[in-house]
């Protein structure tokens, strides 16, 4: 009797004393940066050269770039992209006139605002496709009913050509007069994610509450992921 009950101290002990190790080990070596980082968008081609990461050779790739650009906003205040080297950006392409989605898609990005209203790493920038109509004061009364944080999410106009060259050869979405109704424009209803880089990182269909949600969740894993980035090159 006397040695089941030593037998039986020996085993809690043990356990007392394996079990911070193996929890230790669980969270360190099996919950490490274990989600799977977000696709790169657009054309990509390889450089032929190679970087070491862990001990590991890298083949390093040259990807699809947003240009940089400079927009007016609703307050008539010049716009920059990229504004800070640090900034993860939401961009999506509307008009005020718009007969169709742009409301809702507006809303929603809205929704994603309110979620990262207080993170300084996020910025939003809705651009009119419509900027001979939305000039900075439409913009202004536009934009009150969604109450944008200054600096946070703006509103933007300008050059059309610009404007459309911007659309379709950096944003890879659609902006194109519609023949068949007057005033209207088609072009994409997409939530588009940049990352600091400027590169493409997600397309999301703001029609779709699904999609947003998915947004919402992938900004995250954006943001573990510069985090990371920045402590890797020693910032």
């Amino acid at each position: 009797m006397k040695n089941n009950f030593s037998v039986k101290k020996i085993l809690i002990l043990a356990t007392i004393l394996v079990l911070p190790g193996f929890l230790y080990y669980l969270l360190k070596e099996k919950g490490k940066n274990r989600y799977r980082p977000l696709q790169i968008y657009g054309a990509k081609k390889a450089t032929g050269t190679f970087h070491t990461y862990r001990g590991k050779q890298i083949p390093d790739t040259i990807y699809h770039l947003v240009d940089s650009f400079k927009l007016v906003n609703q307050l008539g205040n010049t716009v920059a992209f990229p504004a800070d080297t640090q900034k993860i950006t939401i961009v999506n392409f509307f008009f005020t006139r718009c007969p169709t989605f742009c409301q809702n898609m507006n809303g929603e990005m809205a929704r994603v605002v309110d979620e990262y209203q207080k993170n300084r790493l996020l910025k939003f920038l809705s651009i009119s496709v419509d900027p001979d109509y939305d000039t900075p004061d439409v913009l202004r009364k536009y934009s009150e009913q969604y109450y944008p944080a200054p600096g946070k999410w703006d509103f933007l106009t300008g050059d059309k050509a610009t404007i459309y060259r911007l659309s379709r050869q950096s944003f890879l979405v659609d902006a194109l007069k519609d023949t068949a109704q007057q005033n209207n424009i088609i072009h994409s209803p997409m939530l588009i994610l940049v990352d600091p880089q400027r590169r493409i990182r997600g397309f999301y269909d703001s029609g779709r509450k699904d999609q947003v949600d998915k947004l919402i969740d992938e900004v995250k894993v954006l943001i573990a992921e510069e985090l990371r980035h920045v402590k890797n090159v020693g910032f």
